[in-house]
């Protein structure tokens, strides 16, 4: 069944149907198309556009429709083009003459546009609580180590002592501001554009105010070409999803990294890792490379959807239809991929011991030793060059910098006090760090209570 053939005389060809179709895949927001359909009778019915005869029977009728399609109990035929026919068709053979009525001020270009918003606004908001989930599990790792120290990087160089806590608190401020791009993304795209009809409104005295106020929306969009031809609101979408599946591969990356042989930073858990068909000792970081890797289409989403419409004219276009099926899948992916991570993170084990001494073996704590050398009158500059001569002993002799004796630094500088040691100690370099943002306990305790607040108070709404 379409909606359309009046003016036509030969049946379509099938392979153009098939090429046309889009109820294999818009069949997926069948509960925003009867959502939409419900709010659009009941705003036609108080106009005195619809009998409340009518209304009722078509409202009861959708609301069947949608019990069905929960329940298994009917499926998607596909001698329908699209989601709206297959609605309006079964809607008529249910509850008959009435159900063709449906449609009275209201085109495909506007319910479609309506389903997308909707369908987009419901993933906005299950997206963003799977970010505060995670949130929620960094927040909870980074109390358990505030104090496990670890080296800092640069360039994937050890570079100054960090902790654990304070290196996981960077992933946290991107993932806060993941949620911060889905909000701002969910106010701006929280416009009606049901009532907009094809491209130039309608003739009948609709009340859009009230249909937006029906379906939650702040109001009705303000010009009918731009509503049915708007989907910048997809391409800011796609690309919050781009950076949470950079974010989560960023991540993923370390993981990967700490994970092997050589780092030896984490044990993943058995059910979150996998091993070789050839070679037994493997355990191998399949989950995190898998998230990394799937990057790349929540990525080729975002150009695709960029490339499309990148040449339509206004208003509506069948080009559109392509902002679906690249969307599901965009969404699909980063939601699986943040509830796979969460998992994964909170079922790992640190290792806090290896973390420390690789901070240690890794002159992580030099910077340290030049700033006591300051502290005591000697320029930077010198007190950089001497740093430097002891860190060659040190790898000459395959030791740390607290493993030098006192007679090694004075041999170098006799600026150097017994008092070094506890001035390039791991706590001292880190805890000493105080100011906003830095790695110390003090510090890191005052964001851990912002954060703490700014979860309770989602809780709370």
């Amino acid at each position: 069944m379409k909606l359309w053939g009046g003016r036509f005389t030969k049946e379509l060809n099938q392979l153009v149907h098939n090429f046309n179709e889009s109820l294999s895949f818009d069949r997926k927001f069948y509960r925003q198309d009867i959502a939409g359909s419900i709010a659009h009778v009941t705003m036609l019915a108080r106009q005195g556009i619809l009998s409340e005869e009518d209304k009722e029977r078509i409202i009861e009728g959708l609301t069947g429709i949608r019990e069905d399609l929960d329940a298994g109990r009917l499926s998607f035929s596909p001698e329908y083009e699209d989601i709206h026919s297959f609605v309006e068709g079964v809607l008529t053979e249910r509850v008959g003459e009435a159900g063709k009525r449906l449609h009275t001020g209201r085109s495909r270009n506007d319910q479609v546009a309506l389903d997308m918003r909707l369908f987009v606004r419901d993933e906005l908001d299950e997206l963003d609580g799977l970010l505060k989930e995670l949130l929620k599990e960094l927040l909870a790792q980074m109390e358990r180590h505030l104090h496990t120290y670890m080296p800092g990087f640069t360039h994937l160089q050890k570079a100054q002592p960090v902790t654990l806590a304070h290196h996981l608190g960077a992933y946290y401020e991107m993932f806060r501001r993941d949620r911060g791009r889905l909000f701002d993304i969910r106010r701006r795209m929280n416009v009606c554009p049901l009532g907009s009809g094809a491209l130039a409104g309608t003739t009948y005295p609709l009340d859009r105010a009230y249909t937006a106020g029906l379906l939650g929306f702040d109001g009705p969009a303000l010009n009918s070409m731009d509503a049915v031809s708007d989907r910048d609101y997809l391409i800011e979408f796609l690309a919050a999803l781009s950076t949470i599946a950079m974010h989560l591969s960023r991540f993923c990356e370390e993981i990967i990294i700490w994970n092997s042989n050589e780092y030896r930073f984490v044990e993943l858990d058995d059910s979150y890792s996998t091993g070789s068909s050839i070679m037994p000792q493997k355990k191998n970081p399949d989950i995190a490379e898998l998230i990394r890797g799937k990057t790349g289409r929540v990525y080729g989403a975002l150009l695709s959807i960029l490339t499309v419409m990148k040449g339509i004219p206004l208003a509506y276009d069948k080009d559109l239809q392509e902002d679906k099926e690249l969307t599901f899948d965009a969404i699909d992916t980063v939601k699986g991929s943040l509830m796979l991570f969460t998992g994964m993170l909170a079922s790992m084990t640190f290792r806090k011991e290896v973390m420390e001494e690789s901070a240690k073996k890794g002159f992580t704590n030099a910077t340290d030793a030049a700033d006591y050398l300051v502290n005591h009158g000697v320029a930077f500059r010198d007190a950089h060059e001497i740093v430097g001569r002891l860190v060659l002993i040190c790898v000459e002799s395959g030791r740390a910098l607290d493993d030098l004796t006192l007679e090694e630094f004075r041999a170098v500088s006799l600026v150097f006090e017994p008092d070094i040691y506890e001035a390039i100690s791991l706590k001292t370099c880190v805890e000493k760090r105080t100011t906003v943002g830095a790695p110390g306990a003090e510090a890191m305790e005052t964001v851990l209570k912002l954060y703490r607040e700014e979860l309770l108070c989602d809780d709370g709404k």
